[in-house]
């Protein structure tokens, strides 16, 4: 079986495949080369350039590798292609077997439009709102009217907070819009859109379904995914500590007629919405297996890619509805190279050193060991940490007990945010955290988390050299008052490499670059639009730019008033950490 993913994902899909007695086929791009899911397989092949178009996004490479290895079945993973209906049936016209749904589920669902409209028929509840597409500021400022404000701008074909806009009132609309279409097409190649109404500090609560081709349909319980930035999930649990057993038996019968209606087959999920007054809405339905499906096997005991594998190959379910047992409660930290302390910001580069944690109860699926590199190109997914205790303060304080554990060396991660947050009173009351996430409290604890991880680790110290080369680690040993300390110390190879990186920065920012005037891009990215023009008159906090970096758009916004001068960047253009943007002259200067 071929694997059409990478990292984690791509490892963790091998494992079970070796336990079935299954050939593991791995495809790579030519920035993971040396990547551990390379490694995993028992072939592997490459598929072309770093960027996901060249490579983990291009069919007739993938189809292509498969045919050389003599593959019989594809599995798509998460992301990329896994909810492509035309990639399925690419698979299946190539007379290979795919580990997924049917082609015409994934593209009814892909459509949220459609879904929509395929849900409220089957009486499944939806967020009121549209079921056709948007096209114009107009009709989002009339919704605004009808439904009231906030409204969600949502991408059609969008997931993952991609293609997301919340608009607080008439006049965000236009630009909010724009920025939604924008995303749309270039997350999906698909710019439609529709609006509905906003709910305000919701929980997000998913369902996990399984369904064969015998017409059996179940489901294994809910997941909470409501600790997000950026409408991206950080931390997902089992059970959830606002469904008790009989919503947990409503929202289950609402995931399997969902299911049902498309005729659905394999392992998905229904994603919805439960408000403060516990109304619970469809969302949207995910075609594939998910990041935090590993919480739910805890808890239920099974393996959900062996069952989507039996599933492909015809068998019927494993066991009934009234046969799902849900023990003990579990919880997953997605453990991001991102920096909470600069806006969540990725933050690629090499890892120095790595150890995961271990124990009863805990589970990490990833992707990298020591001396792996987190590309830019790709999801800034590192690892996940899942645990299971006996309740969910059992779990939480095995999660930071974990947390501690966990060494990850030569780039920001989330550990220190995921310790500070778990240990907040909303967090550990099961509350909803609104407004913690990215509150610049919650960033101050995580980056002193980090420090305090940094200074001293289990009784060795750590003291890492930045360096866009090749580390080498000297190891020596002091006793202080009759203990003993080891010291690594991770050096730069060749010699002078930080000088060396230092002047390319300098190079890179160019004459302004350190002038306080100029407007410098915080990580490597892309240029998706520019919103101001040379000369232009702006305030402080106006929009310059947004940079795509990671799959993820970040606004760069002027630092003061003033004008816009010597704007050095057009979309489409590659940008690296610290080039200047433009500069903003001070009026009258």
């Amino acid at each position: 079986m071929l694997v059409a993913n990478r990292g984690e994902i791509a490892v963790r899909i091998f494992r079970t495949l070796r336990e079935l007695g299954i050939g593991t086929v791995a495809v790579y791009s030519e920035v993971d080369r040396d990547s551990l899911h390379v490694s995993a397989a028992d072939e592997a092949y490459l598929i072309g350039p770093g960027p996901p178009a060249q490579s983990y996004l291009n069919q007739e490479r993938i189809l292509d590798a498969a045919t050389r290895a003599g593959a019989e079945a594809v599995h798509p993973g998460y992301g990329f292609l896994a909810e492509n209906a035309s990639f399925a049936r690419a698979v299946s016209r190539a007379g290979l077997v795919w580990i997924g749904p049917p082609a015409d589920a994934i593209e009814t669902m892909g459509s949220k439009t459609a879904a929509r409209e395929q849900m409220r028929a089957a009486g499944v509840p939806v967020v009121p709102g549209t079921t056709q597409p948007v096209t114009s500021a107009a009709e989002v400022v009339k919704l605004g009217e009808e439904l009231g404000w906030p409204l969600a701008i949502k991408a059609s074909s969008g997931g993952g907070g991609k293609g997301l806009k919340v608009v607080a009132g008439p006049d965000e609309a236009e630009r909010a819009l724009e920025s939604a279409m924008r995303e749309g097409e270039a997350y999906f190649s698909d710019p439609s859109v529709y609006v509905e109404r906003y709910l305000e500090d919701p929980r997000h609560v998913e369902v996990q379904v399984l369904a064969d081709a015998h017409g059996n349909v179940i489901h294994l319980g809910e997941r909470d995914c409501t600790i997000q930035r950026r409408h991206q999930k950080l931390v997902e649990e089992t059970p959830s500590p606002a469904v008790d057993d009989e919503l947990r038996e409503r929202i289950g019968e609402i995931a399997v007629e969902a299911a049902r209606a498309v005729r659905y087959r394999s392992a998905g999920t229904i994603e919805g919405l439960l408000s403060r007054e516990g109304e619970y809405f469809f969302l949207e339905m995910n075609t594939r297996i998910q990041v935090e499906h590993t919480v739910t096997e805890i808890v239920t005991g099974l393996d959900l890619v062996r069952e989507q594998v039996l599933i492909a190959a015809g068998e019927p379910l494993s066991l009934r509805q009234e046969d799902v047992r849900l023990t003990g409660h579990a919880l997953e930290c997605r453990i991001n190279a991102e920096d909470p302390s600069n806006g969540f910001l990725p933050s690629p580069g090499r890892i120095t050193s790595y150890r995961e944690p271990g124990g009863p109860g805990v589970r990490v699926d990833s992707g990298v060991v020591a001396g792996s590199d987190i590309p830019a190109l790709y999801d800034p997914l590192v690892a996940k940490l899942i645990v299971h205790g006996v309740d969910r303060d059992h779990a939480r304080n095995r999660m930071l007990r974990s947390l501690r554990d966990y060494e990850i060396g030569g780039v920001t991660t989330l550990l220190g945010f995921h310790r500070a947050l778990l240990q907040k009173p909303c967090f550990v009351a099961g509350e909803t955290c609104h407004g913690i996430v990215e509150s610049e409290e919650l960033a101050r604890e995580a980056e002193e988390q980090a420090k305090q991880d940094k200074q001293l680790s289990h009784g060795t110290t750590s003291i890492t050299a930045a360096s866009d080369g090749r580390l080498r680690e000297r190891v020596s040993s002091v006793e202080l008052d009759g203990r003993r300390f080891e010291i690594r110390a991770l050096v730069p190879e060749p010699p002078y490499a930080e000088l060396a990186r230092r002047r390319e920065e300098r190079a890179t920012r160019g004459a302004h670059g350190a002038a306080k005037d100029a407007v410098t891009t915080p990580m490597q990215g892309t240029v998706l639009s520019v919103e101001v023009e040379e000369g232009q008159e702006v305030s402080a906090g106006q929009v310059i730019c947004v940079v795509e970096a990671m799959k993820m758009e970040n606004e760069i916004a002027a630092q003061r008033d003033g004008t816009v001068t010597e704007l050095a960047v057009a979309p489409g253009q590659a940008v690296k950490t610290g080039q200047v943007i433009c500069v903003i002259s001070q009026n009258g200067a």
